[in-house]
């Protein structure tokens, strides 16, 4: 019987408790598939499922009614092993980001991550068959909710997101929570200074190599913010960022919106073109497509675990040639299950991840030199 079907599915049988045993027997076999084919497409699973002794049909139609059974949530799959690896987390600050992707120009993927070791993690996701990344509160809102029931006790909590969610219900809604945030505006939204004058965002804006800070602004004609704009040479367009009133507006509160993109981005890229190929997939219902994303996120926070434990055990010297981690928690633990396979070696213990926030990969020195490179501004100006 394969090896990594078997240790994954007597590890996962200590939190996933389906009503059916069999739907875990399945999803073991479908998670081990995804980690050593790399692939989210079903078809590429096949060879990982020969231990069945079926054709090739057989194996499609049960991966098929899988994917497509309303009984195969998050609630009963991912969430248990979330909340397992996330215990370290309780009393800890955690910032996360709000995001979409859209898949084929027909499908819109919305998340909520936590931002962690230079990338993100799933807290909660829905697909829906829509073809634009910009979408509603209240196609979101379930979304959000999920997340909120996913933190662990005594945690602050701070999310980041693009300008395509800069809505007044939004940010009331965050404000309920006690959450704290960093939104990025639009150039048409109006703000009242605290002058009392109100004016378009984009009025604001100032000259090029310039910042502008305001502090205690509103906007959405009753939520207070800070207010920080960037106008900056290399980017194609200025910064316009709103904060809650909690975080003192300054220069840093470009720093802190910015980390929504080392977060967010390389995450959808994993999705996609870095590790799972989700583009590949022959599916087109929103439904099957929420499930698969929840799979990949089963597979995708395995491999982070197993390549932050191989971490700590310093394993990364044999699979990762830069001499400091240049490859992500994912790629590496992609590689040590398949290095451990190989050496016919036990899938180690998988353990809560460590609350704090380890560094972040860089693939070159020339690249971390880049990211670390600080922003100067010939004139910052204060309202």
């Amino acid at each position: 019987m394969p090896a990594l079907y078997l240790q994954l599915l007597e590890q996962l049988r200590q939190w996933i408790v389906p009503d059916d045993k069999r739907h875990l027997t399945v999803f073991s076999e479908i998670i081990a598939s995804m980690l050593l084919s790399s692939s989210a497409s079903l078809h590429h699973w096949l060879p990982w499922l020969a231990h069945r002794n079926c054709n090739a049909r057989s194996h499609m139609e049960r991966l098929s009614y899988f994917v497509n059974n309303s009984r195969i949530t998050a609630a009963t799959f991912y969430e248990p092993l979330l909340k397992h690896f996330l215990t370290a987390f309780w009393g800890t600050a955690m910032e996360l980001t709000l995001d979409t992707s859209v898949l084929w120009d027909k499908f819109c993927l919305i998340e909520v991550c936590l931002v962690w070791g230079g990338r993100s993690i799933t807290l909660s996701q829905v697909v829906i068959e829509h073809g634009s990344a910009t979408v509603s509160f209240e196609q979101y809102r379930p979304v959000l909710e999920r997340a909120v029931a996913l933190i662990p006790t005594g945690c602050s909590v701070s999310i980041l997101a693009d300008r395509g969610f800069l809505h007044g219900d939004f940010i009331r809604w965050v404000q309920q929570q006690g959450w704290g945030w960093c939104v990025r505006g639009k150039v048409d939204t109006l703000v009242r200074l605290a002058s009392g004058k109100t004016k378009a965002a984009q009025t604001l804006i100032p000259c090029s190599g310039e910042a502008v800070i305001a502090h205690n602004v509103t906007i959405f004609e009753n939520i207070p913010a800070h207010l920080a704009i960037a106008n900056l040479p290399l980017a194609q367009e200025a910064w316009i960022v709103f904060s809650d009133p909690g975080h003192r507006p300054s220069l840093q509160t470009f720093a802190r919106y910015g980390r929504r993109f080392g977060g967010i981005e390389p995450h959808f890229k994993d999705y996609k073109s870095a590790a799972f190929n989700i583009l590949d997939s022959k599916l087109r219902n929103p439904e099957a497509l929420t499930c698969l994303v929840m799979l990949l996120d089963c597979a995708s926070l395995l491999a982070v675990v197993l390549g932050t434990i191989a971490t700590h055990e310093n394993l990364q010297v044999q699979l990762d040639a830069h001499p400091q981690r240049g490859l992500s928690f994912l790629q590496l633990g992609l590689r040590v299950i398949k290095m451990w396979l190989y050496l016919d070696r036990a899938l180690l213990t998988l353990t809560p991840l460590p609350a704090e926030n380890p560094p972040t990969a860089y693939a070159s020195k020339r690249k971390q030199q880049e990211l670390a490179e600080r922003i100067e501004f010939s004139r910052v100006t204060t309202l």
